[in-house]
């Protein structure tokens, strides 16, 4: 059935025009899709309705094997719990160190005390901030918020990771071995959908392309 399916799914705000026109989307579990497309073509859009932030205006969404156009609100928590997601604006929040936002979605999820302090500060370290694990975000360079917000979202080996321009505020070094562990949390499993506007990504790791342009969705020749 797919992980995720979109089928005939539009989006509209208020009584505007809309800005998803007929989305058919399916992703399987464990694959791995990058999206491309110029500002405004409704990137931020296709991803709020993937992270559960809004419902479609027409067409029907199901995640999980769940229909969730309709689903009751409550019932929403639970299946975002599964899903990873990179902001382009980070989503930190300002009163918690490094540590604590990224320790935050293993202790919703009850994992236990020193299994959060071993893998916290591991990957951490990894994406090269040991040095600002009780740092809080507005003390940190974009990058370094950046960071922190990548290794919050994979730090629970989500079923579903999204990420909107994971890479953009990153230097080459950093932004490749990012985008090694986003290939690695593909072969344990995890389904990929990261939005970007540099097309190089694509071409040096080679999973398939998706393009918005002016809110329809097409597969890449």
């Amino acid at each position: 059935m797919g992980l995720v399916r979109f089928e005939n799914v539009g989006l509209r705000y208020g009584s505007g025009p809309e800005v998803l026109h007929d989305i058919d989307l399916v992703l399987d579990p464990g694959s791995y899709h990058f999206l491309l497309g110029p500002s405004g073509a409704g990137k931020s859009s296709l991803l709020s309705l993937l992270y559960l932030a809004r419902r479609p205006t027409r067409g029907m969404v199901s995640m999980f094997e769940r229909d969730v156009t309709a689903a009751p609100r409550q019932s929403l928590p639970e299946l975002r719990r599964r899903i990873g997601v990179v902001f382009q604006d980070y989503h930190l929040l300002d009163h918690l160190t490094a540590f604590d936002n990224v320790a935050l979605p293993l202790r919703v999820a009850g994992v236990g005390a020193q299994r959060i302090r071993n893998d916290v500060r591991e990957l951490l370290h990894w994406v090269g901030l040991g040095d600002k694990i009780d740092v809080e975000p507005p003390f940190m360079s974009g990058g370094e918020k950046q960071r922190v917000a990548v290794a919050r979202a994979v730090i629970g080996q989500p079923d579903l990771l999204l990420a909107d321009e994971p890479t953009g505020n990153l230097d080459e070094a950093m932004a490749e071995r990012l985008m090694r562990l986003f290939e690695e949390l593909n072969r344990m499993g995890t389904t990929l959908f990261i939005a970007t506007h540099d097309t190089s990504l694509p071409r040096r790791f080679a999973h398939p392309v998706l393009r918005l342009d002016n809110g329809h969705l097409m597969a890449d020749a």
